[in-house]
């Protein structure tokens, strides 16, 4: 039997097994009245504590999805122009302006509630992010990043050496440019790109080892605002880990709690609950 999804307007608590719902209407109540007793006795006693984040987290800043980000000028081109090291060497100026975009982008927003929140619950327990944004939101709101398993916009290596650099960032803005020539290699001459996870590419072997010490480890597990850190969950739910599920869109994603509320809502009314 699916989950219950709570009526529009309000937030809604899911157990995956056996499925009820209690909702909170925030027109009568405070934030911190509707976090789950359970999620929050869980936490206080929780040796280590795992959070995953996606997307969803990042959206709240204002950081368009992939989805959205291909719209507009870039409409025009698939995600293997765009994203692919062989999009890239086809034509780079292309894919280096869509960049400066997506950077522009980022720099132009802060991190939410949310971000703010997990840096401060961060020191005060044993807490390990792992996300899968590539933006810096979680280190600006004052928190450490275990893992950035799709890589982060806002370092570089060299296309070609894989040496780190320095490009040339002032062409960067919201005003998108169809095409803007990458910096070169100090070292080679070669294209300075961004050191994230293009796709046919292999994820960072100390990202996924961190990940999976973190998941095996951890009392807590939090899913925010994704579904498809499908493995992580999944391996630290085998390891005894309580998996919640904190999406204002409930999935498939197998928990033991589905909290139906935003990042940027639920994760302060935690912490504050926690007395952080």
């Amino acid at each position: 039997m699916p989950p219950e999804v709570s009526p529009r307007g309000k937030v809604g608590v899911t157990e995956c097994q056996p499925c009820f719902r209690r909702t909170w209407n925030n027109g009568t109540m405070s934030p911190e009245s509707h976090v789950p007793d359970e999620l929050v006795e869980r936490a206080r006693v929780a040796d280590r504590i795992l959070v995953l984040t996606g997307a969803g987290m990042s959206a709240e800043s204002g950081v368009p999805t992939f989805r959205d980000e291909s719209a507009g000028l870039w409409s025009q081109y698939s995600p293997e122009a765009m994203a692919t090291e062989r999009g890239w060497r086809a034509d780079p100026p292309l894919v280096w302006a869509w960049y400066l975009w997506r950077i522009g982008i980022v720099q132009a927003t802060t991190p939410n509630a949310g971000h703010v929140a997990l840096g401060r619950w961060q020191t005060t327990q044993r807490l390990d992010i792992v996300t899968q944004n590539i933006d810096d939101l979680h280190e600006r709101g004052g928190a450490i990043v275990a893992s950035h398993l799709h890589g982060r916009l806002d370092r570089f290596h060299c296309i070609d050496c894989g040496r780190p650099g320095t490009p040339d960032l002032s062409p960067a803005s919201t005003e998108p440019k169809l095409r803007v020539p990458p910096s070169p290699c100090g070292a080679c001459g070669g294209d300075l790109r961004p050191s994230i996870v293009f796709f046919e590419e292999m994820l960072r072997a100390e990202d996924i080892d961190n990940a999976v010490e973190s998941a095996s480890a951890a009392d807590l597990t939090l899913v925010v605002g994704t579904s498809s850190v499908v493995y992580p969950a999944a391996l630290a739910r085998s390891h005894g880990s309580f998996v919640v599920e904190i999406n204002p869109n409930p999935t498939g994603l197998a928990c033991d709690l589905k909290w139906q509320t935003t990042a940027a809502t639920g994760l302060p009314a935690l912490v504050t609950r926690l007395g952080f």
